[in-house]
């Protein structure tokens, strides 16, 4: 395929050599795709991107056809778990990242080796131009055992380009990829630069320090070449389609051609950098000082958490969340200890990478300010507790020889939020290592006795019958017998009750957002009214109204009520169809914090940084009515939390789950959550979703409240009466709008017309009140009782005497609409010569008069009362003050 000329010209910023490889692989006419998300949503086997290959895994296995046969990208990565873990690295060397960028160019069954070598060595040496005397290349050198032959193919192919003393041959571990331990895999040729100074470089060449882990001697592009498939018997079988999948990591890239010793030296970090060293005050060297590498440490985390919380995935206490949780409390402690800088710094570095990366991942300025707050919230929680965690540790460290017990660890990670790594961490910086297996022990012990506090004070209870944990059947059924086990009085809010358990009940108690069941228990000594179903830990505890004189127990009917049951389902199985919506809209960063579900109506509680406008509420409605008219089996089934995990279940913050999890399924591309509520048989049942408020109610967290079933009839109902109202009272017109925004205008008219015939009054007034000026002394007094139309009126009036009479003293009294209105102006230099106050005069003298009250500054004030009987008076009082 024929391509077009490209400038030659070699980028110098980070920015233009990102710019420069997708422009080449244009090119060459490859697709330029977008990053997937750093946050891994449909592959069970990663939490995270930790290559650029993998959001293309399916074009290889075939499951789909790719969208194009040539493709490149630049993708964002994170490597902090697994078999990719560089964390102990980062900011101690200068080219191990936790979040990186892999550049990337892939053939699906279109060019193979000539091609993908060729194009390597023309980007680097012609349009990167870095020198062909520093580079190297490493291929496949062949593996008897498994009778695959030396990669004689990509030798002739670099034979073409390259001396041949700088083609050098690899094992099976650095230059034969695999996808697992079936698959897709072939050999790969790596690309290598010696970046050694030219002294260093005349001591000897580079080809020895290739893959041995020299700093200056670096892996920058690796090019793998898909041509077998690795079938269960270990065989290796030849694919009909050969692919190539290629990845380079940009900041080394960047390193190379920036001429840089130092991957933190480079404009990829030194905005963060100097953004750190000005906010904590701590010049940036580049040396191994504790604070250089504190704050390589925050310009790379820094990285890994925003980019991941845009992405979608909050910090929190399991999994994937938990990662990024460690992450930052790790760049929290660097900070903290290394820079001497004790308030939170992560959240100000947000916007600095925002703006860097707007162009190329706007995902992140797009939610910079929810991404800040998410950001800030976790430090303070953490500083909270890190000054004590510290102290604790250097207690723990001056008792120990060598060694930070179990026990210890798992008190620094349970009571100061400490991860086990932060504590190896500082372990390590003391010559001390951490009993990891005790430790383990220790959280396991905590599991076994949180599911052990089920047991309940039986002091309390009044014990009619042994049994185990009560049988919860209202999944099922709404009416079931069952056997007393216990009863107790309890005293709650000043009020007497009676709580009572069961060894079986339908009866559904409060949990996951959901309201406890109301209902009757039929008993032998009458009904007993069930006023709330709650746990208490294990056991399903019933609220009872009485419990009958020589209650003895035996045998009751319990009958949930079904109406409120019924509609609390509806907004049940409405908060799922709503969060699905929500992040549909909004974008997946949505995520449950919290929810109210009953018969009345639900309130979900959702992560987003901003109101959501007029235009997203009504896509939501739209989406989630949508799935009411498609009346959509709700499909309900346990299984292990693993499964279910690995089929893409979500799972909320705050909620705890067993091994064995309870999925609630509405259209597996839509909705599947790990739910233990109650919900309805299909979603056509909610008949109708209305949403009728939104709100904040924290930073980064929205309120929705909505309606569905009869309540949103209901709702609806009223809103259309409201509406009928209006239209009979606009005369039913056909277009209400159009009515009401004409009305709109002839009432902007008329009042434009009243304020024109308002300013010829006072004119008139101010024309006739100027012609009874009285002089007295050097002063022009007006006092009057006039009629206008409001408060602002008089006060208008009053200016407008001012600009026509010299030393003037106005008094102006006016009866507005029943009430008194008054207004005192005086001149500047008669109210200092004399010493006057209007705002004292009207306090004092006026408000009395009127039942009122006023102030102001001592040449202007107003009052208003109640009494508009005695202006006269008013005006005789003020002359009365000021010629005493």
């Amino acid at each position: 395929m024929a391509s077009t000329e490209i400038n030659s010209t070699q980028p110098q910023t980070a920015a233009q050599i990102r710019a420069a490889f997708l422009d080449f692989f244009r090119s060459k006419e490859h697709q330029i795709v977008p990053s997937a998300p750093i946050v891994v949503k449909n592959d069970p086997t990663l939490m995270f991107t930790n290559a650029g290959m993998n959001q293309f895994k399916d074009y290889f296995l075939g499951n789909k056809p790719a969208p194009s046969p040539r493709i490149a990208d630049t993708q964002k990565c994170l490597r902090v778990s697994g078999k990719h873990n560089d964390l102990e690295e980062v900011g101690v060397d200068h080219y191990h990242h936790t979040m990186f960028e892999m550049l990337g160019n892939w053939s699906f069954g279109n060019y193979f080796k000539k091609e993908a070598i060729a194009w390597s060595w023309e980007l680097l040496t012609k349009y990167l131009q870095i020198p062909i005397d520093r580079l190297y290349v490493t291929i496949f050198e062949g593996d008897e055992r498994e009778g695959i032959p030396k990669d004689t193919e990509a030798y002739e192919e670099w034979s073409k380009w390259i001396a041949p003393e700088r083609i050098l041959l690899g094992n099976k571990k650095d230059n034969f990829w695999e996808m697992g331990d079936t698959g897709p895999c072939g050999p790969c040729t790596e690309i290598h630069v010696d970046t050694r100074s030219e002294a260093e470089r005349a001591k000897g060449d580079g080809a020895s320090l290739v893959n041995n882990d020299h700093p200056e001697v670096i892996e920058i592009w690796n090019n793998v070449f898909i041509q077998f498939n690795r079938l269960k018997d270990g065989s290796l079988q030849p694919l009909p389609a050969r692919h190539v999948d290629t990845g380079m990591g940009f900041e080394r890239l960047v390193r190379v051609l920036q001429n840089k010793q130092s991957n933190y030296d480079t404009d990829v970090f030194s905005g963060t950098i100097d953004a750190i060293s000005k906010i904590t005050g701590v010049a940036y060297g580049g040396t191994q000082s504790k604070a250089d590498i504190g704050i390589r440490v925050n310009a790379d985390h820094i990285r890994a958490i925003a980019f991941t919380i845009a992405d979608g995935q909050l910090p929190a206490s399991t999994g994937a969340g938990y990662v990024i949780r460690r992450i930052l409390r790790r760049a929290v402690r660097y900070y903290y200890s290394y820079l001497n800088y004790q308030q939170p710094l992560l959240h100000q570095l947000v916007p600095v990478l925002a703006g860097q990366f707007a162009d190329v991942f706007p995902e992140l300025k797009q939610q910079e300010a929810f991404v800040a707050r998410v950001v800030r919230e976790e430090e303070e929680a953490f500083l909270r507790t890190l000054e004590k965690g510290l102290k604790r540790i250097e207690d723990i460290i001056g008792a120990s020889k060598d060694l930070i017990g179990g026990k210890e660890t798992f008190e620094l990670y349970d009571t100061y939020g400490f991860p086990v790594d932060l504590t190896r961490l500082i372990a390590s910086e003391r010559g001390l290592t951490v009993d990891e297996a005790g430790f383990e022990a220790e959280m396991q012990q905590q599991k076994d006795r949180s599911r052990a506090a089920s047991a309940t004070d039986a002091g309390d209870w009044v014990v009619l019958k042994e049994g185990g944990l009560p049988e919860f059947v209202g999944y099922t059924m709404l009416e079931s017998t069952a056997e007393v086990l216990r009863y107790r009085k309890v005293k709650a809010k000043g009020k007497e009750g009676f709580q009572l358990v069961l060894d079986r009940t339908p009866f559904y108690a409060e949990s996951g957002g959901q309201v406890g069941d109301t209902g009757v228990l039929a008993t032998a000594g009458g009904e007993l009214k069930v006023l709330d179903t709650k746990k208490e830990n294990d056991l399903i505890v019933h609220f009872v109204d009485r419990i009958p004189e020589g209650f003895a127990g035996g045998e009751v009917m319990a009958h949930v009520d079904k109406p409120k049951r019924k509609a609390t389902e509806l907004h049940h199985s409405a908060t799922h169809l709503l969060h699905a919506a929500l992040r549909k809209v909004l974008g997946t960063h949505v995520a449950q914090k919290g929810s109210l579900v009953n018969s009345e109506y639900l309130r979900f509680d959702f992560s987003h940084f901003s109101k959501m406008t007029d235009e997203e509420i009504r896509q939501v409605e739209t989406i989630v009515n949508e799935k009411i008219r498609q009346n959509i089996p709700v499909i309900i089934r346990q299984m292990p939390k693993e499964e279910a995990v690995a089929q893409g279940a979500m799972a909320l913050f705050g909620e705890k789950y067993g091994d064995t999890v309870r999925v609630v399924t509405i259209d597996p591309e839509y909705s599947v959550e790990l739910c233990g509520g109650t919900h309805v048989g299909a979603t056509g049942e909610l008949g109708l979703f209305k949403i009728t408020s939104e709100a904040a109610v924290a930073a980064g967290v929205r309120r929705v409240e909505a309606l569905c079933g009869a309540a949103a009839e209901a709702f609806v109902n009223d809103q259309m009466l409201q509406f009928a109202g209006v239209r009979e009272a606009l005369n039913n017109p056909k277009d209400v709008l159009k009515s009401i925004a004409q009305l709109k205008d002839e009432a902007a008219a008329l009042r434009k017309k009243i304020e024109g015939f308002e300013n010829a009054q006072l004119i008139t007034l101010r024309d006739e009140l100027k012609g009874k000026t009285e002089a007295i002394g050097d002063a022009q007094f007006i006092g009057a009782v006039v009629s206008v139309g409001s408060a602002d009126a008089l006060k208008k009036l009053a200016f407008e005497l001012k600009a026509q009479v010299p030393n003037y003293l106005i008094a102006l009294a006016a009866n507005v609409e029943g009430k008194a209105q008054v207004v005192l102006l005086f001149d500047d230099a008669l109210t200092a010569a004399k010493g006057l106050d209007a705002s004292k005069m009207i306090k004092q003298n006026i408000a009395p008069l009127i039942k009122g009250g006023g102030g102001g500054q001592k040449t202007l004030a107003t009052a208003g009362g109640q009494n508009a009987t005695q202006l006269e008076e008013v005006i005789k009082a003020v002359k009365e003050n000021l010629f005493a």
